[in-house]
């Protein structure tokens, strides 16, 4: 198919699909004349990358698992590294909880204070 189509079925612009082609994260796509033909498994790729970025997942950081240009996504790889995601995600709400009851504690400090008016 051809990257109109990828765009569509993937929710990506065109834009994004071809930078993260220049970035390294997606192959080069065959070819057919000048346009550029995107298989199921580029598909898949600009699944994993539109859903990982949606998550906030650095660029950078998502180059670890993909696989090099003709290898097949590596599934286990990608649950481990899913895995860390989880656990960050985790890390962070514990620190905004963390940060709203300091923020939580401010607040009624600021309650208390004479000459307070609402």
């Amino acid at each position: 198919m051809y990257i109109g189509q990828a765009a569509r079925e993937t929710g990506l612009s065109i834009k994004a699909i071809r930078f993260y082609e220049q970035k390294g994260l997606l192959p080069a796509p065959h070819r057919h004349g000048r346009y550029r033909v995107y298989s199921p498994k580029d598909l898949e790729l600009l699944r994993l990358i539109r859903d990982a970025k949606a998550l906030g997942v650095p660029l950078a950081k998502l180059t670890t698992v993909l696989p090099a240009k003709d290898d097949p996504l590596d599934w286990q790889e990608i649950r481990r590294f899913l895995g860390g995601i989880k656990q960050d995600i985790r890390a962070q709400q514990l620190r905004l909880k963390q940060q709203l009851a300091t923020v939580e504690q401010c607040l009624s400090a600021i309650e208390d204070c004479p000459g307070l008016t609402d």
